[in-house]
């Protein structure tokens, strides 16, 4: 993607970072897809759940990456002349995209959970926050409906916030298609400045993962102080994973938003060649690529590396976790045990990861 330099390939610091770029994205690809396979065979009735679609999604946005650094090397050697028009933007921007849904959909699901004791909505369609499409633990069916589910689309359900995700996602990814092709009209004798087309999608996108941030952050803080209200370890547990997911979604958003925005990294084929150092451009690629997207991936697949049970033994720790609100709360404050118990079960019914 980068301008070529008289044929030449990059320069030897930045061929290093995009190697080692390369490998960390790779492994969290592979990380992703083989514990995607072993929660399919685990459950192979069970149809996609909300971890299988995080699996999924975080893994092919890191062999996005990965395919994008590879490619990037070889472009810069070879003098691939699509990739200095828009390819390289496409696939620049196309894991960015899926990186970007993955964290939406987590946004949705805590958005789910905070809501819920208010939100009918779902409920009046025929389908709950818990029976949605990335839900984690599923009803007893028969083979026959399992195989279907399974193998057939039409049997997701999909709640109405998911469906805000996709339809996000589909918009962001019909605006970088319109900008790649303005980019490539933009490479010939017109009045379009393709590095200026570049610079605003760029810019656009840095400001949505600015606000997906700041959501994630706002959610998780709410969700965090709901959860510490139930007296459970499996709420302690996951109250805890919530807020590392905010404090790492903020940082690392931040830090990977300001560098879009302040600087030319994400657009670096358009730099000429005197204005590349090789330091510094190597520090704001780590910052860029794996500060702000791999950190995040790498820990949201590290707080979901646990393997779903199966249902007999959820309906047995579902039954346990209430037994840990004592006997004098619900007696001396009857509708605090009737609030902590509805929300005790929210957490044992869907994790908000």
């Amino acid at each position: 993607m980068l301008e070529l330099r008289d044929g030449s390939c990059y320069p030897k610091a930045l061929v290093a970072v995009n190697v080692v770029l390369a490998c960390i994205d790779g492994l969290i690809a592979v990380l992703a897809f083989a514990q995607l396979l072993r929660i399919h065979s685990r459950n192979l009735h069970t149809g996609w759940t909300r971890q299988k679609v995080f699996h999924l999604m975080i893994g092919s946005s890191n062999l996005g990456y990965f395919l994008y650094f590879v490619l990037t090397l070889f472009a810069a050697c070879k003098g691939w002349i699509c990739w200095s028009h828009s390819c390289g933007f496409i696939v620049m921007a196309c894991p960015k995209i899926l990186f970007l849904a993955a964290f939406l959909l987590l946004l949705s699901f805590w958005v789910d959970l905070c809501h819920q004791a208010n939100d009918e909505e779902d409920e009046d369609e025929g389908c709950s926050s818990q029976e949605a499409l990335l839900d984690k633990t599923n009803r007893p069916q028969s083979n026959t409906d399992s195989h279907r589910k399974c193998c057939s689309f039409r049997c997701f359900r999909i709640g109405s916030r998911q469906r805000v995700v996709i339809l996000v996602t589909v918009l962001v990814f019909m605006l970088m298609m319109a900008s790649a092709v303005l980019i490539w009209i933009g490479m010939g004798k017109n009045s379009i400045d393709s590095s200026v087309v570049a610079r605003v999608y760029v810019d656009l996108f840095a400001i949505a993962v600015l606000l997906l941030g700041g959501a994630l952050a706002s959610y998780g803080l709410v969700l965090f102080l709901k959860m510490g209200k139930v007296r459970s370890e499996r709420a302690a547990s996951e109250m805890w994973k919530v807020a590392g997911l905010a404090i790492v979604s903020v940082l690392c958003f931040t830090s990977s938003a300001f560098v879009a925005l302040f600087t030319k990294i994400p657009v670096l084929y358009h730099w000429p060649q005197q204005e590349i150092n090789d330091v510094r451009t190597s520090l704001l690629l780590i910052v860029y690529y794996f500060i702000g997207s791999s950190v995040p991936s790498a820990f949201v697949l590290w707080v979901m590396r646990e393997l779903p049970a199966s249902i007999v033994v959820n309906s047995q720790e579902e039954s346990r976790t209430i037994a840990f609100i004592s006997d004098s709360s619900m007696t001396l404050h009857p509708q605090r045990w009737t609030a902590a118990t509805s929300l005790q079960n929210q957490v044992s019914r869907a994790s908000p990861i």
